[in-house]
């Protein structure tokens, strides 16, 4: 199968690149290179990768890369750390609004007009900011109160861009939310400020190269934002790569959404201490308590059932595992320059 993936270059784009390629697609990669800047992949040379360096925002481009694929992956997107919410809040809004229509515009023209089957939609955690409901199935979004922030709500309307493409014009689609990527690949955004952590400066990430990046650099005490029992389930980006390929396989995936997620529940001090403890051993572990952000949300706790029992997915990689993977990278990192 051809298959167009926008934000290609980027850190789930990365993953989501080989595996559809180790599973024998044809991919074509649309990224501008926007988040990073320029970034060497393992799969540039591929026989069966075309990239194209280019405008998601760009419809016609889109058109004529989607003229000979059977389905799309609409990844592209302003995208961060809880940071960047409050920091580019009308940025979010406005160019993620920008980046879905014109992938939805491509697509609909691409179904009508030539082999395009489905879209396939990145939507995100975020969509159940509100909900009290844990786990939180699918379908929840449409019941708890909307997102109080502007991320969160953009992620929301990618689903209705689905929900409206399918009902006026019978685009097949089918919604994708990945819980809390953790993977090699995140580097020093172009587009975030620095900010100080403790005697660190940090640029606009997510909790896990934020913390490594931190113990790494000899910081002790170790600076976390808010109390550290905030609950999260962190997801290895190989395994959401493989939901993600489901997903695209899969004909019962057809206009589903899915949480794809580990089924682990992990607090931000737990995961600071067992980042602790691979860096610094026996080390005493000592930390202190940031003001939190405004939409750091304090629970965030999937229901995985449906994945599991439709598309037949299960993350199975362990945070150990992961972060035995992360720490090298951000190690390397640090010493070239990239964080």
């Amino acid at each position: 199968m051809k298959i167009l993936v926008t934000g290609s270059a980027g850190f789930i784009g990365g993953y989501l690149v080989q595996e559809l390629l180790d599973h024998g697609h044809s991919v074509v990669g649309l990224d501008n290179y926007s988040k990073y800047g320029k970034v060497k992949k393992s799969y540039d040379t591929h026989p069966h990768y075309t990239f194209i360096e280019g405008d998601a925002k760009n419809v016609e481009l889109l058109k004529e890369l989607i003229t000979d694929c059977e389905q799309s992956v609409a990844i592209a997107a302003v995208i961060g750390g809880i940071s960047l919410f409050h920091e580019l809040a009308y940025d979010l809004l406005a160019e993620n609004e920008r980046i879905t229509a014109a992938i939805f515009d491509a697509s609909l023209w691409a179904f009508k007009n030539k082999k395009l089957k489905k879209i396939n939609v990145m939507s995100s955690s975020m969509v159940f900011e509100n909900t009290r409901t844990y786990p939180t199935p699918e379908g929840e979004q449409l019941r708890c109160p909307p997102p109080f922030s502007t991320y969160g709500f953009q992620k929301l309307a990618c689903e209705y861009f689905a929900k409206g493409a399918f009902e006026q014009y019978g685009l097949p689609c089918t919604i994708i939310r990945p819980f809390n990527a953790v993977g090699i690949g995140e580097k020093r955004a172009k587009l975030e400020r620095e900010i100080l952590s403790g005697n660190v400066k940090l640029a606009m990430s997510h909790v896990v190269p934020d913390l490594v990046q931190k113990i790494l650099k000899g910081q002790d005490p170790l600076h976390i934002l808010g109390d550290g029992n905030q609950v999260r389930h962190y997801t290895y980006a190989g395994d959401l790569a493989k939901g993600i390929r489901m997903c695209v396989e899969n004909e019962k995936a057809i206009n589903e959404d899915f949480n794809l997620s580990t089924p682990v529940s992990t607090t931000v001090l737990e995961l600071a201490q067992r980042i602790w403890k691979k860096i610094n051993g026996d080390k005493l572990f000592r930390y202190v308590s940031d003001k939190p952000f405004e939409y750091d949300v304090q629970k965030r706790v999937p229901s995985v059932e449906k994945a599991k029992r439709i598309l037949g997915f299960e993350a199975t990689t362990t945070l150990d595992e992961a972060l035995d993977e992360v720490i090298p990278w951000i190690e390397e990192q640090i010493r070239s320059g990239g964080i």
